[in-house]
């Protein structure tokens, strides 16, 4: 049956009636379509651009389907309809199609050094086999690689690139290579400045970025997801480390505290930002609102950030909006969140591939 849908339609924001017709949204009327929701705003389904499906909470993989489908669960019914799993040590291209799961852009496992990563989490490889494991690696996901481009090195006592730069060049060259888009993972300033310049297409947390390199990411239209929801963990996990690496845990602390100065000059030089959670392992799933608030608390605008958290990050993964013949992905709020962002906690209809979730 086809669903009808009135509302204030954002990102234009004029009211207007939507009709979902299976996967598809049309403006076209369509008789007979059962009315869903009258009034409101309307909103493309959310995403959450960096989480892990794979991992269970305290950082240990999932063992079946099942709980993947709990996790995905819990962000669809906050409002996420579409997720970017940035590695997952379990595979799951299963779900991919499957009725109650949000749209899926995944990667495979991250490719991490040896020892420089959360055991049982990445395919640990040396220099000489980043590049053949990247390939492998994106046959895994559909259409991304994960790369860690940097950890604790316990020979330094601080944070440091997982390798050389031309391996790490490498390695983003490879994944383009095999079709795939590069994501990685870094904290430290010379792990980020290494794979900005290897050509990497999106920063995961990226805390050591220097205006210098903001400029570059801007330039080359390079993509930042910052997680800020974990970034406030830094304290927790610095804590932890202070008694063997204290050089560590005072660097940790201090890139937790300039960071949101790092992300407001990313927004003001035109980077583009989307919102990621890092749920799976230390943050738990369904929280893509307060990671929203927490960025507008940083000083970002409300408007930016919800574009960066729907329609914009939708266009970027490739799942078109409320746009005709888009996906019938949508949420419903009853105030206009682009200038209320916390009514982003309470969504008052969801709709996910055409059916009514909540």
């Amino acid at each position: 049956m086809a669903l009808h849908v009135r509302g204030a339609v954002l990102p234009e924001g004029d009211v207007r009636d939507l009709w979902l017709v299976g996967d598809r949204v049309t403006f076209e009327p369509v008789a007979g379509a059962e009315t869903v929701s009258d009034g409101g705003f309307v909103v493309p389904g959310l995403v959450d651009a960096h989480c892990h499906l794979g991992i269970a909470y305290g950082a240990t993989p999932i063992t079946g389907l099942d709980q993947a489908r709990e996790l995905a669960a819990t962000d669809r019914d906050a409002g996420v309809l579409a997720l970017r799993d940035a590695g997952s040590p379990y595979p799951y291209p299963e779900l991919e199609d499957e009725p109650g799961v949000p749209r899926l852009a995944r990667a495979g496992r991250h490719v991490a050094a040896p020892r420089r990563y959360l055991r049982d989490v990445g395919i640990e490889v040396a220099a000489a086999d980043v590049a053949a494991t990247v390939t492998e690696q994106a046959k895994a996901g559909n259409g991304w690689v994960k790369l860690v481009g940097d950890w604790i090195d316990r020979g330094v006592g601080d944070l440091a690139p997982s390798w050389d730069a031309a391996t790490m060049a490498a390695a983003v060259e490879a994944a383009h290579a095999a079709g795939a888009r590069a994501a990685v993972h870094t904290f430290s300033e010379e792990g980020v400045d290494v794979m900005v310049r290897a050509g990497v297409d999106s920063v995961e947390h990226g805390t050591g970025l220097s205006l210098d390199l903001i400029d570059e990411m801007a330039r080359r239209g390079t993509a930042l997801v910052p997680t800020m929801i974990n970034i406030r963990t830094f304290g927790g996990i610095a804590e932890q480390a202070r008694a063997k690496f204290a050089g560590y845990a005072d660097h940790m602390i201090a890139l937790r505290d300039r960071f949101p100065e790092v992300v407001r000059a990313a927004h003001e030089a035109g980077v583009p930002i989307y919102i990621g959670t890092d749920a799976g392992g230390g943050i738990r799933h369904g929280l893509v609102a307060e990671e929203m608030l927490i960025m507008e608390e940083a000083g970002l605008p409300a408007a930016d950030i919800l574009a960066g958290a729907s329609w914009k990050a939708r266009e970027w993964l490739g799942f078109p909006g409320l746009v005709e013949g888009g996906l019938a992905d949508l949420v419903v709020y009853p105030e206009d969140p682009r200038r209320t962002l916390a009514v982003t906690r309470h969504p008052s209809r969801i709709v996910l591939r055409g059916r009514v979730v909540k």
